[in-house]
């Protein structure tokens, strides 16, 4: 991954609606022109593979990595664990990464706040890039619709040519 390729985290806390928001997200960036890298931090044991098929065979037999190929996808799954930064070595040809789960990561933060979650903001609102919200919020921190994520789309592909610098790509 080039090292001027934007990360961007999204943080709040579980069933907040973070992986829905992204799923609406992602296709509004790639309506941009974007090819779009999305790394996922799972609080729970990754099961990719589905029993009694080869790679899982593979896997249980002791391969540390199992890699699949066909003529449309590839995946590799590795029995351990990788850092959000070894993670993002592996990562190519993308025009940004988006992050899912890791709150306290070092990249720019967009939390995710639902009133009827019942849970509280992940940080302080000051802390983030922007904040999405299905309530308005008093804060200097940009805030946009937990409903609608065509203006944080809009407001990242501005962003991410501030943080390219003049030779960005014409990201509209």
């Amino acid at each position: 991954m080039e090292r001027d390729t934007p990360i961007y985290s999204f943080a709040a806390f579980s069933n907040t609606g973070k992986t829905t928001f992204l799923e609406k997200l992602i296709p509004l960036l790639k309506g941009r022109g974007l090819r779009v890298a999305v790394i996922k931090d799972d609080a729970h044991h990754i099961q990719m593979d589905k029993e009694g098929k080869d790679t899982w065979r593979f896997a249980r037999a002791g391969a540390d990595v199992v890699a699949v190929t066909s003529t449309e996808k590839c995946a590799v799954i590795e029995q351990r664990s990788l850092t959000v930064e070894q993670m993002l070595r592996r990562i190519h040809d993308v025009d940004l990464v988006l992050t899912e789960g890791y709150k306290y990561g070092p990249f720019p933060k967009i939390g995710i706040y639902r009133s009827t979650s019942g849970n509280p903001m992940t940080g302080d609102p000051a802390s983030f890039l922007a904040i999405v919200s299905d309530v308005p919020l008093e804060t200097d921190t940009p805030v946009f619709p937990l409903d609608d994520p065509a203006p944080l789309a809009a407001f990242l592909a501005e962003d991410m040519k501030k943080r390219r610098g003049p030779h960005a790509d014409d990201l509209e």
